[in-house]
């Protein structure tokens, strides 16, 4: 097995009255794609934002290549909801914007991302505004923003969730070819069931605030991925486990 890149061992969160993490433990192989699975609310996206040091944990510890993740150091690049992508800035600057706050020039930050256009599928959109180009066009280019800043691990928080259904799944199919060739190291947040079991080497499943780890399933199938008799069992394992969640609001 690859060492472990990220773990959390029984972190948990507060704000106010209100618990949201409980004793949260999990872990990150390195070269990995792991998704944590959950009801809507339960804190998946708080993980995410005490990993970039939004805030920091009430208890537990989180770990970064085998040491006390300082946030300081920068190891992820970050992935949000929406592609966030500013409308005043054509493509080509808008992927480059990561590198920019990092500390290099325009010029610089485009040498860099330039090579990449083709194999993100945006080559010819160099020079559109992010309102010219489609959904699933808009995410190509928020995750070359992302990964171009060459960090040591993705956070992906739903990044195709406000998409259509045929939009979407032609986006999870574009990033598992992806991933397969770079294997990138990447936690992504999902509610997506689907997504989660194409994408995934593991899954966690969160329960209901304040959220625990109930399952963790892992998937051994080579990448990338298509439906398949393998991957329906391993929607209907995770389908299950949340089914039970929903009947079990208090286990």
């Amino acid at each position: 097995m690859s060492p472990m890149r990220l773990e959390l061992q029984h972190v948990s969160k507060r704000f106010g009255n209100v618990a949201v993490l409980d004793d949260i433990s999990l872990d990150v192989p390195k070269g990995a794609f792991v998704s944590i699975l959950g009801p809507s609310g339960s804190g998946k996206s708080t993980i995410l934002k005490l990993l970039t040091g939004a805030f920091g944990s009430d208890g537990g510890q989180i770990s970064f290549d085998g040491a006390p993740l300082d946030p300081s150091n920068r190891h992820f690049a970050f992935m949000p909801q929406r592609d966030a992508l500013m409308p005043w800035r054509r493509i080509l600057d808008n992927t480059t914007l990561g590198l920019e706050v990092a500390g290099l020039s325009r010029g610089e930050a485009r040498q860099k991302v330039l090579p990449l256009f083709a194999e993100f599928g945006l080559e010819g959109f160099e020079q559109h505004y992010p309102a010219q180009l489609s959904g699933g066009m808009r995410q190509r280019a928020a995750l070359l923003r992302t990964v171009v800043q060459q960090r040591d691990m993705l956070l992906l928080d739903e990044p195709f969730g406000a998409l259509d259904a045929l939009t979407r799944m032609k986006m999870q199919r574009w990033l598992a070819g992806m991933w397969a060739r770079h294997r990138w190291t990447v936690l992504l947040i999902t509610h997506d069931v689907r997504e989660a079991a194409l994408l995934s080497d593991r899954v966690y499943v969160l329960s209901s605030r304040p959220a625990r780890v109930v399952r963790q399933l892992d998937i051994p199938l080579d990448h990338p991925r298509a439906a398949s008799d393998a991957i329906a069992r391993c929607e209907q394992a995770l389908l299950e486990t949340l089914f039970s969640l929903k009947e079990n609001p208090d286990d």
